[in-house]
């Protein structure tokens, strides 16, 4: 009898210490701790500051907890912030969309730029052949984007001031200035929004995406 009470309290300590250890920190409890150990492992160098790596907004959080739960945002939620991004989208404050292609291509070629060694002073590149095929004499590209050859000749635009282009080209500067305006989760970065490139190097990559004379529409 009394070895079998002592089995009994033996086997309830045990149960006792298993559930304890079973009982961790809560999920609240660990995006806090694991906040505090990313804020513990940045710090501000050069141009590049620890906040800019830290602080997200509402549509990388809801991107980032969509991906970590593998699975994509639901309907209304993407359309919501869709809808915010597109809200945001600055357009070109002289009403020219366009403007040098040959500019355009040296953009796009570069991809230097919003490392901590850099110079605030110097422009950031573009680095669009990092994820898609451009120009066809180009034969170094990546394929993470859809090809973007034939841009503008394939949507039929012949003069992009007209009035019939003139959606194409509101599309593209959008999508350009903040790709998650057209995909909620789009891995394109926001080159406008984020403030990589200038107003002038979004209308240079227009250009060579939609002027009739670039390579990229020949």
């Amino acid at each position: 009898m009394k070895n079998s009470l002592k089995i009994t309290l033996s086997v309830s300590a045990a149960a006792a210490v298993v559930a304890g250890c079973a009982v961790g920190p809560s999920g609240v409890d660990l995006d806090r701790l694991t906040a505090d150990i990313v804020k513990a492992s940045f710090r501000d160098q050069g141009i590049v500051k620890a906040a800019s790596l830290i602080d997200t907004d509402e549509t990388n959080k809801a991107c980032s907890a969509a991906d970590a739960a593998g699975k994509p945002l639901d309907d209304a939620k993407a359309k919501a912030i869709e809808a915010m991004n597109l809200k945001a989208v600055k357009w070109p404050t002289d009403g020219k969309f366009l403007g040098d292609w040959k500019e355009g291509e040296k953009l796009a070629q570069s991809g230097r730029g919003l490392t901590w060694t850099d110079d605030a002073t110097t422009p950031n590149g573009g680095n669009c052949y990092n994820c898609h095929q451009i120009d066809k004499k180009e034969i170094s590209f990546g394929t993470i984007g859809p090809s973007l050859y034939n841009y503008g000749k394939l949507r039929g635009v012949a003069d992009p001031a007209s009035a019939a282009a003139k959606p194409i080209v509101e599309y593209t500067w959008g999508k350009v200035w903040n790709s998650k305006a057209y995909n909620a989760c789009s891995n394109m970065p926001r080159a406008g929004h984020m403030g990589i490139l200038t107003q002038a190097q979004v209308a240079d990559i227009m250009a060579l995406l939609l002027d009739p004379k670039s390579p990229v529409n020949q």
